[in-house]
């Protein structure tokens, strides 16, 4: 299994693989970290389409075929896992080939042939639960990956819509989707978006991510998913929700210190 309980999960890297500059960049910084702190069990991860931006006209990323060129060179020069999220159950196979799990996005966690697809690649499938969904919902989308016989699941809460253009994030979620026998993973920076509210395009409170984070692993989060950029406010997108590189690994080690301290009194 590529989870690890003695470790603390670390999904992270940029929202868009954007440019070679940028991936490589918050690759380098990760598998520092990985050298600095062997209780640390990262996987790196950029999409190569970004394909429910708000708008027609955004740039949506450098599509599958030189993402997942990006995503193995990755591999090959850090060592570190790698995983993207896709949109077709056609993309599950290639992406399959090159990444160690596959990210299923929440606006299409219920869509039986992705999941199915996804499971049969025999890699891990990390599943992001719906923000239309409750926790207790996720059971359902846990049955049909136990169904099509995916080799390992991981659960990721990434906040629920709570009114127009806001999330909220219910801590009880941890609990209740460790119940169906599966890791639970806490998105932190996606959990602080604002979609829709910047004129056309989602904008986010990053200012909340490390208090988020602190407390869903107080609350029982195996992992912590976070987007990291050299420069968020020049991301393609996601910038107002992700980290600036340079405040990354403080951030990291602070949540490392809850973890740890959880884990000493459970």
């Amino acid at each position: 299994m590529l989870y690890d309980p003695q470790r603390l999960l670390l999904i992270a890297g940029p929202c868009s693989l954007e440019t070679e500059a940028v991936t490589f960049g918050v690759a380098e910084c990760l598998s520092a970290l990985a050298a600095r702190h062997p209780e640390l069990n990262i996987i790196f991860k950029g999409s190569f389409d970004k394909a429910n931006r708000t708008s027609l006209g955004s740039d949506r990323g450098p599509g599958i075929e030189e993402g997942l060129a990006r995503l193995q060179k990755v591999k090959n020069e850090t060592g570190l896992p790698v995983t993207t999220d896709f949109h077709l159950p056609e993309q599950a196979a290639p992406v399959g080939e090159v990444c160690d799990v596959l990210q299923v996005p929440a606006f299409l966690c219920r869509q039986t042939d992705l999941l199915v697809a996804a499971a049969k690649t025999g890699r891990v499938v990390n599943v992001k639960k719906g923000q239309f969904l409750s926790p207790t919902e996720m059971r359902y989308v846990v049955d049909k990956l136990e169904g099509a016989e995916a080799a390992e699941l991981w659960q990721t809460e990434r906040g629920s819509t709570f009114g127009y253009q806001n999330l909220v994030v219910d801590m009880r979620s941890f609990s209740i989707m460790k119940g169906y026998g599966h890791p639970t993973v806490f998105d932190a920076t996606h959990s602080v978006q604002l979609p829709g509210a910047g004129g056309g395009k989602t904008t986010g409170q990053r200012e909340f991510v490390p208090a988020l984070a602190r407390a869903a692993l107080g609350a029982g989060a195996d992992g912590l998913f976070f987007e990291t950029h050299p420069d968020p406010d020049r991301a393609i997108s996601d910038g107002p929700n992700q980290i600036p590189l340079e405040q990354f690994p403080a951030l990291v080690e602070d949540c490392l210190r809850v973890w740890s301290a959880v884990h000493r009194c459970s």
